[in-house]
């Protein structure tokens, strides 16, 4: 979606209950509330609001209070909805923030929740028969209070399309970035992720908990590895490539990757093709045959697979969607 075919902003709500966390309500004023020069567009993708049960909120542990932001009525203006958590999951949310939520849900707004936001999805009843992620910590009660939840229990989001969970505080960067991803394409959320400092691409079935030994005797982190692999991409590159380059056993790279990442090393490498044929079919290249190549995914037949796997795109439609050179099809 460019700047030029929308007419306004993409509006945010960020519902701020009592006790939510603050760090949640920064990631969501962070991702989709300031400016971005970078992107070199002369009005802004996102518009955030804030909005709040009662003129003043404390934040979690009374460490603030929060003042000066718009009621709830604010929800009704929103095209996506932001629900951060809260500790104190066992205390229903009123029944006016359950309502508010229930309203943009059945108005067609996206609803997305942080962390333990998750439970204030279920109490309004949107997550029954649906999947569903929440903070490892809390998944217990979770379950015990919402058995009709489909909960994904060590993922790190969930996208059930209108319906987005993010297991956690770091997960919603995670999740914010897919959403500027599935609205903007992979170009212009690698630039969102660089200003962040933050790692451009988490796949959300990636773990929660990621285990990162102290090295015993060497540093033994895979970032020299993952850049010399983002650099041969094209290239014929297997695990076994991966795993001689780094000096290892296949066998051994399996764990480290899953011990640092959180995945394998055949699904990261994929992950990995898939973004780059992205950002090639972002830039005008037409030809289906060269993005596969290009992108190390071999096959025209490959690339559409993959692409709609991830994307849920055909490279027409994502194309048409996020290309620069406008709506022609591509061709093999």
């Amino acid at each position: 979606m460019s700047q030029e075919s929308s007419q306004r902003p993409h509006r945010v709500a960020v519902i701020v209950d009592e006790g939510t966390n603050p760090f949640e309500v920064g990631v969501a004023t962070e991702l989709f509330g300031l400016p971005r020069p970078e992107l070199g567009l002369s009005e802004p993708l996102y518009e955030v609001t804030l909005c709040a049960p009662a003129p003043e909120i404390r934040m979690n542990h009374g460490f603030f209070t929060l003042t000066g932001v718009r009621g709830l009525d604010t929800v009704a203006e929103a095209d996506t909805l932001i629900v951060p958590g809260r500790p104190d999951n066992v205390v229903p949310r009123g029944p006016d923030v359950l309502d508010a939520i229930r309203l943009a849900h059945a108005r067609g707004a996206r609803v997305v929740s942080f962390c333990t936001g998750t439970f204030a999805l279920a109490e309004a009843g949107l997550l029954d028969g649906r999947r569903a992620a929440t903070h490892w910590r809390w998944a217990d009660s979770f379950r015990r209070l919402h058995p009709r939840v489909l909960l994904e229990p060590d993922v790190l989001f969930v996208d059930e399309g209108d319906l987005l969970t993010a297991a956690g505080s770091a997960a919603a960067l995670d999740l914010g970035l897919y959403i500027w991803r599935h609205d903007h394409g992979v170009e212009i959320a690698n630039h969102v992720s660089r200003r962040l400092v933050f790692a451009a691409h988490r796949d959300g079935g990636q773990r929660q908990f990621v285990e990162r030994p102290v090295p015993q005797v060497r540093d033994e982190s895979l970032a020299p590895l993952l850049a010399w692999a983002q650099e041969r991409l094209g290239e014929t590159l297997s695990v076994a490539d991966l795993a001689a380059r780094a000096r290892v056993s296949p066998a051994t790279l399996h764990r480290r990757f899953r011990a640092q990442l959180g995945t394998t090393p055949l699904a990261w490498l994929t992950g990995e093709r898939v973004a780059l044929a992205c950002r090639l079919i972002e830039r005008g290249e037409e030809r289906l045959d060269v993005v596969a190549s290009r992108s190390g995914l071999g096959t025209a037949t490959n690339l559409r697979a993959r692409l709609r796997q991830v994307t849920g795109l055909s490279p027409s439609a994502y194309r048409r969607r996020f290309g620069s050179g406008g709506g022609e099809a591509l061709v093999s």
